[in-house]
Order: C-alpha cells, then sequence, then structure tokens
C-alpha cells in the first residue's frame, strides 16, 4: 500500500519502534507521511505526537521531518538530527540517552510501556516470509517481536547482495534465562540470515527506492592526522611490549571525522591481518577491507558517504564475504567486548586532569548526540582509548579542563586520551598522576599553563588530596565561556 495508508496505522500517542541505525537502514517513506498526517491534523486542532525508538541516530527524512512538525514526544536511545537536538534542548521532546546495549533488554523487561507498532526497513521479503534486514540491523529483531503491528518498507535501492551479510542471533533472554553468547571470534557466525516475524501483525509492506543519508566525512586534517600517528605510535609500543599481538586485537572505533581518519591511518601502517567488532563500518574500514589491511569486521550497520555507499553496493559481492552485521544487543553486548579483548576507540566533548570523560553534553546541560556505544565499550575494552582535538571553536573551548561538567565515562574506565598534543597513558596512575600526565601531553599550549596553576593550588587548598579540586573554581571556565564566549 501507500506510504500514507500505512501510516494511518500509527495513532496519536503511539510508540513506534522505527529501524535505523547511525544513518542506515531506517524508514524513508511512512515517517514522512506519518510527518505530513501530524501536520495536518494539527492544523485542524487535533494533538498528535508519538514516542520513537530507534537503534542510533536515522536520517532527514525520519528525525528531521517528525522533529519538523513536532511530532516527538519523546526519543530514545540516540540522536544526531539538529531538529530533534534543538527540540530536546529546549525542553520539547524528552530524551532517554541510553547505552546501545541496554534497549533491546529493557524493551522486553517492558519498562519502557508497550510497543505499538514497528516500521523497519528491508531489503527483500522472500517467498518463506522470512525478511532480509536493510543496510543495518540495530533492534529490528527486538521491533519486529514485541510490536503489535508491524509495517515494512522494502527499499529496493538496498543490494540485493545485502542477503547472508547479516547474522541475526535468537538466542538471547532475560534473567534467570540468559545463557552465555557462543561467540569467541569476530567472524563467528552464530545466528541466521533473516529476521523473522509473525506474518499475522504486517499490517502493510509499502515499497520504496531511497539512498541511506550520511552527510560526507572531510579530508583527514594536520589535527586529525597528528591524532592518528600518536595512536600508530602507541599501537607499536605496546606491540613491542607484548601487550598487543602484531595484528592488534579487534577495533572498535567511534562515528566521526577523526575516528575515521584513524581507521584510514592503518592503510598504511605495518599492522595487517586486522579485524573490527564495532558497531559501524565508515569510510576508513570500508577502504581498509578493499586493500585487504582489515581482514573483516563485524558491525551493526554502515555510517557512509554517499560516495562510498554507492560503492558498497556496486561492490557488494567482495564485501558481504568480508562483512558480518549483528542486531545491536550483539555487536555492543559487554561480555563480547571483554571476550574479543576489543581496542576501544571513541571521541568525546572534554576529559577533566583526572580523566574522566564527557561525551554527550555542551557546558554540561545541553545535549550534543549521545552516548551511544560508547560506554558498551569504554568500560569493558582491552584497552580503552578517547581522542579529541585539544581545543573546539577556534580555540576558545579547552577540550582538557579542571572537571568536567557531565560525567558519562568515569576515571576507571578511561586508559588512554589522545588529541593532536599527545598521548597520556592512564594505566596505573594515581589522580594526581593522571593530571600530570594529560597537562603535559594532551592540552593545548594556549591552556597548559592555566591548568597547571589549578592543578598547583588545587594540590595546596582543596579539602583532600587523594583528587584535589577546588570547588568554587571547577567549573569556572565552563560559566565563563557561557558569559563571555570563551574559556579563556
Amino acid at each position: 500500500m501507500s506510504a500514507a495508508d500505512a501510516a494511518a496505522f500509527i495513532r496519536p500517542g503511539a510508540t513506534v519502534g522505527m529501524s535505523g541505525f547511525t544513518g542506515s537502514g531506517y524508514p524513508k517513506a511512512v515517517p514522512q507521511a506519518l510527518a505530513e498526517r501530524i501536520r495536518r491534523e494539527k492544523a485542524a486542532g487535533n494533538p498528535f505526537r508519538v514516542r520513537v525508538w530507534t537503534g542510533a541516530s536515522t536520517g532527514p527524512e525520519l528525525d528531521g521531518a517528525l522533529a519538523e512538525v513536532d511530532g516527538i514526544e519523546f526519543r530514545t536511545p540516540f540522536n544526531s538530527d539538529p531538529i530533534v537536538r534543538d527540540k530536546i534542548n529546549r525542553g520539547e521532546i524528552e530524551y532517554l540517552d541510553m547505552h546501545l546495549s541496554q534497549l533491546a533488554p529493557v524493551a522486553w523487561q517492558g519498562v519502557l510501556g508497550p510497543l505499538d507498532v514497528a516500521v523497519v526497513e528491508v531489503s527483500a521479503i522472500l517467498p518463506d516470509g522470512s525478511l532480509v534486514a536493510s543496510s543495518s540491523v540495530g533492534n529490528n529483531k527486538t521491533w519486529l517481536d514485541r510490536a503489535d503491528k508491524v509495517i515494512l518498507e522494502l527499499n529496493r535501492w538496498q543490494s540485493e547482495g545485502l542477503h547472508g551479510v547479516h547474522d541475526i542471533y535468537y538466542g538471547t533472554a532475560l534473567p534467570p534465562h540468559r545463557v552465555p553468547i557462543p561467540l569467541v571470534k569476530p567472524d563467528d557466525r552464530i545466528g541466521q540470515p533473516t529476521l523473522r516475524c509473525d506474518p499475522e501483525k504486517i499490517v502493510a509492506i509499502v515499497e520504496t527506492d531511497g539512498p541511506d543519508r550520511n552527510l560526507p566525512f572531510s579530508p583527514p586534517d594536520e589535527t586529525a592526522r597528528a591524532i592518528a600517528g600518536q595512536l600508530l605510535d602507541f599501537f607499536a609500543h605496546e606491540v613491542r611490549k607484548g601487550r598487543l599481538p602484531a595484528n592488534l586485537l579487534p577495533l572498535q572505533s567511534g562515528v566521526g571525522n577523526v575516528a575515521n581518519a584513524v581507521m584510514s591511518s592503518l592503510q598504511d601502517s605495518p599492522f595487517g591481518d586486522l579485524t573490527a567488532f564495532t558497531e559501524v563500518i565508515q569510510d576508513g574500514m570500508l577502504d581498509l577491507l578493499a586493500s585487504g589491511s582489515l581482514r573483516m569486521a563485524s558491525a551493526t550497520g554502515f555510517s557512509l558517504s554517499p560516495i562510498a555507499a554507492e560503492r558498497l553496493n556496486d561492490e557488494m559481492a567482495f564485501f558481504r564475504e568480508r562483512i558480518i552485521l549483528r542486531p545491536q544487543e550483539i555487536s555492543n553486548h559487554p561480555e563480547l567486548v571483554r571476550r574479543l579483548g576489543c581496542i576501544a576507540m571513541n571521541g568525546l566533548v572534554e576529559a577533566d586532569i583526572y580523566g574522566n570523560v564527557n561525551s554527550t553534553h555542551i557546558m554540561g546541560s545541553r545535549i550534543q548526540n549521545g552516548i551511544g556505544g560508547s560506554g558498551d565499550f569504554a568500560r569493558n575494552a582491552y584497552v580503552s582509548i578517547f581522542m579529541t582535538p585539544s581545543v573546539a571553536k577556534g580555540g576558545k573551548i579547552s577540550a582538557i579542563v579542571p572537571q568536567v561538567a557531565h560525567v558519562d565515562h568515569i576515571t576507571q574506565d578511561v586508559q588512554i586520551i589522545v588529541t593532536e598534543q599527545g598521548l597520556a597513558d592512564l594505566r596505573g596512575l594515581s589522580p594526581k598522576q593522571r593530571a600530570d600526565v594529560i597537562i603535559a601531553n594532551c592540552a593545548h599550549p594556549a591552556y597548559r599553563e592555566r591548568l597547571q596553576d589549578y592543578d598547583r593550588r588545587a594540590r595546596r587548598d582543596s579539602y583532600g588530596l587523594h583528587t584535589p579540586v577546588l570547588l568554587n573554581e571547577a567549573l569556572s571556565w565552563h560559566q565563563r565561556y557561557i558569559e563571555t564566549g570563551s574559556m579563556t
């Protein structure tokens, strides 16, 4: 049926589970039709908002379209859409920022309430009724199982070669019935290639033909290349020390230009036969797969520039032998991250001199995107790395501050911090020792002396000396930025 007819199954106040993860595999037609329906209903004086669950971020045809008509009441677990972000920060959308591995179990527990409708993009419907997932798996398995009604978008743009890429594991359960997940190598397949859904629940199938929409990555600049160089030197050092094998360990990389630059830098490194156990496959990882430096990549979705997405479709016969897409409750599962010994590399908004990391909030209160999967990996990784340019806004903001204004990753979960200035190895160090290393190696020269001055006075005047802090100054840099537009 048409997208407009399918959208009629979604009622005001409904909870809708949408497919999609980092701009891949999200429904495109039904959300836009729903947005148009909401606009008409509101013009007629009828309130109409819905609660939206997804895998992670989606695209402008979903989050942007619904937010533009003020159609979202509640959103979880991750968002990157600028319209949604603005409404969240104005208090107009309630937002639950969650560890991505935890949403599926929470949905099964029922604490978020019932799931009324699932809207899931697929790339094929097979004769036996099984569903070939699209360019992401995300939480689709859970949405199809939990929803009362299911709407499928069959997207012809997605490559037919996706069939066989997915590994859908149906062995998860809530306690006390939970059992170990039988995956011991990143390239293990433990499930089936397709999704299943009770055909009695499928109320609509909408045929579409449209691409996933992601912005192109910026070419690596001098800062990103410097961060990548610091990490390559660190990996070489760890191999020489015998703490990492010559082909490293399974790599996890967060989303963004810096993370993409780091992955690209591995192309010309001495490391080969690499593997990845991660959330998303970005352009740099696709290049590594093409060159053979990366043997295989396990993820839950793609985050590709338009050019790279077209390349993936054109060369799917090659890439499908080297990629596995799993549900995000598996791709991000702490049990598997710990077992495989992943090297976790994620971005941050700011870090303080003791190694606490804020990866979600600007000036402590404005959400940027969300914690995503960084917490799933950081706490359980073999090596937990956070990386960032040392300054933002043309130098008006320091990424290294006396105290973070919001904590997502406590100091115990942060082992390595990297900026273009240098790398701080925090393993085995006390709080004061961490401060010495972070200020010396990671802070921008424009802020380093001020951080040293703060640290020196804190060690003299703090209430306690285990983690010295000046309570009346710790967040003064943030307050200065709010008042003047600069931390300097």
